[in-house]
Order: structure tokens, then C-alpha cells, then sequence
């Protein structure tokens, strides 16, 4: 009787651990995202799907084991510190913050709290990691060959338009890595005998004067710095190409596809989506420090045709064959 007696004790004891571990919800873990841009523009590039889809494939899912904190400055900068603050007052787990303005007020808002970054075009330059290697601190992510391919840009733009002396570039003042895209695009023009316009805009209403002042200045083409404002911008942007019949060209993917000429550059959906696996490797107690920062491996080139016939311009059959999409 007593042999039956520990055995029933020793069920108890072995089931009971089983029972409480069924019986306790699963963790539930909270992301906070930070981005300059609206909603709206977010969702329209594609961006937040791919960051969403990319939790999915490491297992999870918003409404289930994830809460995500969307925090957007709808192209106000100086509404980025306050935000980042309420995500650390919120205690989230991870801050997934792009581009530049909004990984810069993230870092200002905390060290302790792991912060990601789905792309920024210069994360040693701009202090946000010790290297590209070992970033130390507690930043990582993916950054973008924003600063590396201006000769490229310059070289596809006297392609679609030989014989160009003079090139503008639209730029926000605002942003932290202004003046090194600035810097790269002259230094790249220099090799081309080029000579560049530098036309700043921080609101919709200095961009239609900018392109104004390209045609007072006569300029042959116009480089479209990346920015999370002008970016928000593009339609508008492409659309005062067209009027001003400037050819123009910026980084990345979008550009293209709501009526600019040429885009070339990654793909940013591409960035969020991996910046997904570094989310869960921290989670499951990785430091972000010690996670290398990830470069492209892929650039693509689109080119809008109809586009280039509004414009007057024949587009040589090798571009074509170049480019990874064209746009009827």
C-alpha cells in the first residue's frame, strides 16, 4: 500500500509542472517602430508588410505573440524625440527605427533598450556603430549603398542624356546624412567634368521652387538625394520633373514606379524584412552590439518609359537590357 502511495505521489509530481506550464500564456513581446514618414507612406512602399512578414517567418505574429508600437512623425523630424521617448516609456523590448532622423532620436532616447535599423546609408559616419564588424553599443541592423553608387546614378544619367554639364541635386537640409551624400556625388561628378547645383527643400512648397530655380539655372537633370521627406514627397517630385522636362533619378525602387525616370539602388522592403531576424535574435537574448551590420547584395534598376517619352528622350536598348524593370 505504501509502494502504491509513492507512486500516486510521484504522478502528482511529475504531472503537476506539466499542467502549470500548459496553463501560463504564451509571452507576448512588444516592438516599438519608429519612422519619419506617415503611415500611409509606409504602407504604399511596401515597407511595413515586409517588416510584418518578415516576424512571420521567425515565428511571430501581430495579435498573438507580438504587439507592435507604430510611431510615425508624418514627415515632421521634430516630432521624432518625443516619439522615441514614448516607446521607452512604453518599455519595449526592441525599437525598429529608419531611416537616419529616426535611428538618431532613438539612440538619444535610450542605451539600454536594443535598437534596430532596417537601413541607413552611413552607420559608422553618422555614430551609430563603432563598425560595420563589431557595432558595440546597443544598435544594429542593415545599412544601404546610398553613399556608394553616385558614379553609377551619374553615369546612368548621361546615358538616358549625353553631353550634360550641369546636374542638380535635391536634398533636405534636415537630414543627418546630407552632406555626405552631397560630398559623394560631387567627388563622383568630378571624374565626368560635371558641375552640381545643390537645391534644398524641407517642405512641399520649397520643392516646387527648387525645380523653379533648376530651370532659372538650366540644368540638364536633377539627382533626388535619399531622404524619408523626399521620399514621402516622390510623386510631387516626379510630377515637377515632368513639368520642368528634367530627367531625374534617386536610390531605390519607388521612384520609378510613380512616374519618376530612372531608380536605381536596393530594395528597401528587402532591408525591413531582414531586419526581422535580428529583431529575433535578440530577443532570444542575442546583443546588438555584437551582431554585424548586414550591406546589400542586390541593386536594381527600373526605368519608367512612359515617363522618358513625356520627356522627349529615346532610351538606348543596352539601358534597357540593363534594367530589372521598365515601365510602360
Amino acid at each position: 500500500m505504501s509502494d502504491r502511495r509513492r507512486f500516486i505521489g510521484t504522478l502528482v509530481l511529475l504531472t503537476a509542472p506539466l499542467t502549470l506550464f500548459a496553463q501560463q500564456p504564451a509571452k507576448v513581446w512588444r516592438i516599438g517602430f519608429l519612422s519619419p514618414l506617415s503611415r500611409q507612406s509606409m504602407v504604399d512602399a511596401g515597407n511595413e508588410d515586409a517588416f510584418l512578414q518578415g516576424m512571420r517567418e521567425v515565428g511571430y505574429i501581430e495579435g498573438k505573440n507580438l504587439t507592435i508600437e507604430w510611431r510615425h512623425a508624418d514627415g515632421d523630424y521634430e516630432r521624432l524625440p518625443a516619439l522615441a521617448a514614448e516607446l521607452v516609456r512604453l518599455k519595449v523590448d526592441v525599437i525598429v527605427a529608419a531611416p537616419s532622423p529616426a535611428i538618431r532620436a532613438a539612440q538619444r532616447a535610450t542605451t539600454t533598450i536594443p535598437i534596430v535599423f532596417p537601413t541607413t546609408g552611413d552607420p559608422v559616419g553618422s555614430g551609430f556603430a563603432a563598425s560595420l564588424r563589431r557595432p558595440g553599443g546597443n544598435l544594429t541592423g542593415l545599412s544601404n549603398t546610398n553613399l556608394d553608387i553616385s558614379a553609377k546614378i551619374l553615369e546612368l544619367l548621361s546615358t538616358i542624356k549625353p553631353r550634360m554639364s550641369r546636374v542638380a541635386v535635391l536634398a533636405n537640409p534636415g537630414s543627418s546624412t546630407e552632406h555626405a551624400i552631397l560630398k559623394s556625388i560631387e567627388l563622383a561628378a568630378q571624374t565626368s567634368s560635371l558641375r552640381i547645383l545643390t537645391v534644398e527643400a524641407q517642405t512641399p512648397e520649397e520643392i516646387e521652387r527648387g525645380f523653379a530655380t533648376m530651370s532659372r539655372e538650366r540644368v540638364d537633370a536633377v539627382i533626388i538625394a535619399a531622404d524619408a521627406f523626399l521620399l514621402m514627397q516622390r510623386q510631387q517630385i516626379a510630377q515637377l520633373a515632368i513639368k520642368f522636362r528634367l530627367p531625374s533619378i534617386t536610390q531605390g525602387v519607388n521612384y520609378a514606379k510613380v512616374g519618376g525616370l530612372m531608380s536605381y539602388g536596393q530594395d528597401a522592403t528587402e532591408g525591413y524584412r531582414r531586419a526581422a531576424g535580428y529583431v529575433d535574435r535578440i530577443l532570444k537574448g542575442a546583443k546588438p552590439g555584437e551582431l554585424p551590420i548586414e550591406q546589400p547584395t542586390r541593386l536594381y534598376l527600373l526605368i519608367n518609359l512612359q515617363t522618358a517619352n513625356a520627356l522627349g528622350l529615346t532610351v538606348p536598348q543596352s539601358l534597357l537590357l540593363r534594367a530589372d524593370e521598365v515601365i510602360q
